[in-house]
């Protein structure tokens, strides 16, 4: 598979690159405490019969990063989790081996952070966990609906209703730095626009207030997520093809920890889930508040066949088949 970058997404990456933040500013998930630079004390990758993982605040990666370290703990392998660290930082752990892999890849929306990486072996592209993503600009159905949006290409001409702002998520992320990008080339009259940075929970929380208070918003939205369904949400679409926008999730390794690892690479290559499941991780979590790691370990108990799957061809830490434990 050719990974490098199209000459458009190319000038993309080098404009997006120049605003890059090193490292995300978000508080903890709910299971482990984090050192100031937002690595895990205690933990680095390149061990043996071991994997540590890497980690952003989005809920769907937090439940599957939990998923894998407990399945992989029950087989006896020592799995742990780098939380709170930019895509940007995860990228360059993986390269030099800092981690060892990160199951939440959006392509082709990462691919100004990863292409070279990957293209030069720094990074082994193991799967594809999540098909069916969308990852892109939005505006409530609503607001589509009155004032007939359906495009990044419609926004500026109501520039004022939405206050010359679009919200997006975590600084640093690819997603926020394509925004950026887009404004300071003035892409469809958007050079007076504002990205506001904050973080998941408070973007959603402004959308919840501009729906409460009748007010038009545009904001980074992504599917799978409650949030399509809660907002009717419409992505915008973009003809003038300058956001990279994302189809699907994928697994991701340093190079040459399938030689060092072979059973924990084939049990996170099998690694699958739908965007039902994904959104399912999401409203449990931020609707019902259930903790990260109690919603893995019921999912776990209620999928033990899709868990025995996974497992197929991998053998625990005592060399014995991993999946029989989980059949039944």
């Amino acid at each position: 598979m050719n990974h490098r970058p199209t000459p458009r997404r190319a000038r993309l990456a080098v404009v997006a690159t120049l605003g890059l933040s090193a490292v995300l500013a978000g508080c903890a998930s709910d299971s482990e405490s984090d050192s100031d630079d937002g690595f895990a004390s205690g933990s680095s990758g390149g061990g043996t019969d071991s994997v540590v993982l890497a980690e952003q605040p989005w809920v769907d990666l937090q439940v599957e990063n939990e998923i894998a370290v407990q399945v992989l703990e029950e087989i006896g392998y020592d799995a742990s989790i780098k939380k709170n660290l930019s895509v940007e930082n995860a990228a360059s752990a993986l390269g030099t081996g800092d981690i060892d892999a990160y199951l939440g890849n959006w392509w082709p929306s990462q691919e100004p952070t990863f292409g070279d990486l990957i293209d030069g072996g720094d990074v082994d592209v193991v799967s594809t966990m999540v098909t069916g993503t969308e990852y892109a600009p939005a505006v409530p159905g609503d607001v589509a609906d009155e004032l007939g949006i359906a495009s990044l290409a419609d926004l500026d001409q109501h520039a004022d209703a939405f206050g010359r702002k679009i919200y997006g998520i975590e600084a640093g992320s690819p997603g926020n730095e394509t925004i950026q990008a887009a404004i300071d080339a003035d892409a469809y009259g958007l050079g007076d626009w504002e990205l506001v940075a904050s973080g998941t929970p408070a973007m959603l929380a402004q959308v919840e207030k501009s729906q409460k208070d009748g007010d038009p918003i545009v904001f980074l939205a992504w599917s799978p997520h409650w949030m399509t369904v809660q907002y009717d949400t419409v992505f915008l679409e973009d003809p003038e093809e300058v956001w990279g926008g994302a189809g699907e999730i994928r697994t991701v390794t340093r190079a040459g920890f399938a030689d060092d690892n072979p059973e924990i690479a084939e049990f996170i290559g099998n690694l699958t889930f739908t965007t039902d499941q994904a959104g399912e991780f999401y409203y449990a979590h931020d609707k019902e508040g259930q903790d990260l790691a109690e919603i893995a370990s019921a999912w776990i108990e209620a999928n033990r066949d899709v868990v025995a799957s996974f497992l197929e061809g991998v053998e625990d830490a005592e060399g014995q088949p991993a999946a029989e434990a989980f059949a039944s």
